[in-house]
């Protein structure tokens, strides 16, 4: 039995309520936190210090080690290396490019093999006979990253997945720099990669300095370079008219979505909120995140009730889908706003 203490109900905060009709139908437990630039805690909701598994938000710091190491990828290949992507023919293009130029293909990458979760796309990949593969699975930018920097190492290919692999221990060292803590456990993540345990509170302050590296004139190259190809692609850090996608093109956040109902938000001068439910759903994540930086004058109010409408899914009824509900902020969090 694991003795790694994760956030229970009773430490947790309710964070959002669904409402239908006026009457709360469901409710979001989970933690929140919201650091500054320094990297100190200004709110906190829940247990944020507890250990969690951040997922795929640890895309971008995974994305500075494997440039670290040597990757010479282009900056939409470091964009697509930090992202879940949905799939798309143009994201897996990118991600065949980014093997090509290394002399490999698909057959090296070790995720799963999967297809397009968007329907049309997923319709354009069935309509051209092709089968389920790799380069659709959403983290294979990533892994593609990871296979780029192991070639410039001269590591070996066939174990870049390896915990005790160079490159993946390299990971853990930007890791530990970055968010200030050794992770106290690790997993495997779905994609077949290394996934470290931390706090919530280190999540956030780890993303923030990747944020934070496009003022910070002290900041390494590398997360610049980071921050800079998601914000300038962010299409393919998510999808086309996809939530972290819309947040990064119109708030000009760090965004990024992790499995298990985590998100990270970062704002240009490293100011940081993560949130985590303890249901896994993302449902409460963005507004409860969103509104953590706009209480800190992060984000505009105006601009984030408009990026709200597009991204939060309405609670609707009828044959007319008319909105009958909506999700809402929890007490405990307007309390802190």
């Amino acid at each position: 039995m694991s003795t790694v203490e994760t956030a229970s109900v009773a430490e947790s905060a309710e964070l959002a309520v669904v409402t239908r009709a006026g009457v709360v139908e469901s409710r979001h437990l989970g933690s929140a936190v919201l650091v500054s630039a320094d990297g100190s805690v200004a709110k906190s909701l829940g247990a944020p210090g507890r250990t969690m598994f951040p997922r795929s938000t640890l895309k971008p710091l995974q994305a500075i080690a494997s440039l670290r190491a040597g990757a010479l990828i282009s900056p939409e290949a470091v964009a697509i290396a930090c992202g879940s992507h949905v799939g798309s023919r143009k994201h897996q293009d990118l991600v065949a490019q980014t093997l090509q130029a290394e002399g490999l293909d698909e057959s090296h990458l070790q995720c799963p093999p999967a297809l397009p979760s968007a329907p049309l796309d997923l319709k354009v990949h069935l309509e051209a006979g092709k089968d389920a593969t790799p380069l659709a699975y959403n983290c294979s930018g990533k892994h593609a990253g990871f296979l780029a920097a192991a070639r410039t190492q001269g590591s070996r290919l066939a174990t870049y997945l390896d915990p005790d692999h160079p490159l993946q221990l390299s990971v853990m060292e930007v890791i530990e720099e970055y968010t200030g803590e050794r992770p106290v456990a690790v997993g495997t993540d779905g994609c077949g990669a290394p996934a470290p345990a931390m706090s919530l509170t280190g999540l956030a302050r780890g993303i923030g300095k990747v944020a934070g590296a496009q003022r910070n004139r002290g900041a390494e190259l590398h997360a610049f370079t980071v921050a800079q190809a998601m914000l300038d692609y962010p299409w393919l850090v998510h999808g086309r008219r996809e939530a972290d996608t819309v947040v990064m093109e119109e708030l000009g956040l760090i965004s990024k979505l992790g499995a298990e109902g985590v998100l990270v938000l970062a704002a240009p001068d490293g100011t940081a909120a993560a949130v985590k439910t303890l249901d896994g759903s993302h449902r409460a994540n963005y507004l409860v995140g969103l509104s953590l930086l706009a209480s800190v004058g992060a984000v505009d109010l105006d601009q984030l009730s408009a990026v709200l409408k597009k991204i939060l899914k309405p609670i609707v009824g009828g044959a007319d889908q008319r909105t009958v509900g909506a999700v809402r902020l929890s007490q405990a969090v307007t309390s802190v706003l």
